[in-house]
């Protein structure tokens, strides 16, 4: 591909990843509208979920600009991880939201609101539609992006949701059934919490320099020492510079004789070794003799 397909390909991307997010925008004020207007609170909980999948794909369209900043002397990692604040802010406040929906419903148990069905029926099938638009704007970007694959399942089920209320709103209009609007409400809530729940996990993993999940602190301490020519390890650590660079700092101990020539051959397998092995692409490496790290904590391999 040339430089301008590819150009022309990102350019084409963020116009399908801005349409949706300004069609989702629209329909969850149309939802917050007719929530209102009907007293369904189950069609504003669907509201809420919808907006998360507009905040989510908003995060992706600022995130595929952001990501063509180079590092600076303020930022030396670059602005990967403004992505992840972000999506950490939008993740906890659905969540907060979420809740207070839950607490609203559990209220409304001891009253018996006037629904409007029809108002419900209406914007939740205006809303499986914009779902299904959004979906096939989506599909083809979800096969190159996990994060846009992401946003695509989450919007599948948005759809789900939106049957839910469909449902619902049939059972006021034939059977009275207000019930069912708050029964609604509390199963959309809980599924949003079970949805933000791991990927807040991720985000606060990511800021706090946890190890990624994929990867083992000892499983690549045991690769290393079983590299030819190390004596021993010391002072390794690995932690995400963003959802899709690695970082790891490892000092290596070799034979105190060795010379500066063994050092930089030994640094260079070791860091062939931790591409190709585990895919980490910022490496940091400190080959030393073994009695220059007397007294540190090693790591003697098996």
């Amino acid at each position: 591909m040339s430089n301008h397909d590819h150009h022309h390909g990102s350019d084409l991307g963020t116009r399908r990843l801005a349409w949706a997010v300004a069609i989702n925008l629209l329909l969850t004020v149309a939802q917050v509208v007719g929530g209102v207007l009907s007293g369904s609170l189950s069609l504003v909980a669907d509201a809420l979920h919808n907006f998360s999948d507009a905040a989510g794909l908003l995060l992706a369209l600022v995130a595929r600009r952001i990501s063509k900043r180079p590092a600076d002397e303020h930022r030396t990692f670059g602005y990967g991880r403004a992505e992840v604040v972000g999506g950490l802010i939008n993740l906890t406040s659905i969540m907060v939201i979420a809740g207070y929906l839950l607490i609203e419903a559990i209220t409304r148990m001891f009253d018996r609101p006037e629904v409007d069905g029809w108002m419900m029926v209406i914007v939740a099938g205006i809303a499986l539609v914009v779902d299904a638009a959004t979906a096939v704007l989506t599909y083809s970007m979800s096969k190159e992006s996990v994060n846009i694959k992401a946003a695509f399942l989450h919007n599948i089920a948005d759809a789900l949701a939106s049957v839910a209320v469909i449902i619902t709103g049939t059972l006021i209009i034939l059977f009275d059934w207000y019930w069912t609007d708050i029964v609604a409400t509390i199963g959309i809530s809980v599924y949003i919490v079970w949805m933000s729940w791991s990927p807040m996990k991720r985000c606060i993993r990511i800021l706090m320099q946890s190890v990624p999940d994929h990867l083992s602190i000892e499983e690549i301490s045991q690769s290393i020492g079983r590299i030819s020519g190390v004596e021993a390890v010391a002072h390794l650590h690995v932690w995400p510079i963003d959802e899709r660079t690695t970082s790891i700092e490892v000092r290596i101990a070799m034979r105190d004789d060795a010379g500066l020539s063994e050092a930089d051959e030994l640094r260079c397998r070791l860091r062939s070794h931790l591409e190709t092995e585990f895919g980490i692409g910022h490496i940091t490496i400190e080959v030393l003799p073994k009695g220059r790290l007397e007294g540190e904590p090693l790591i003697t391999p098996h």
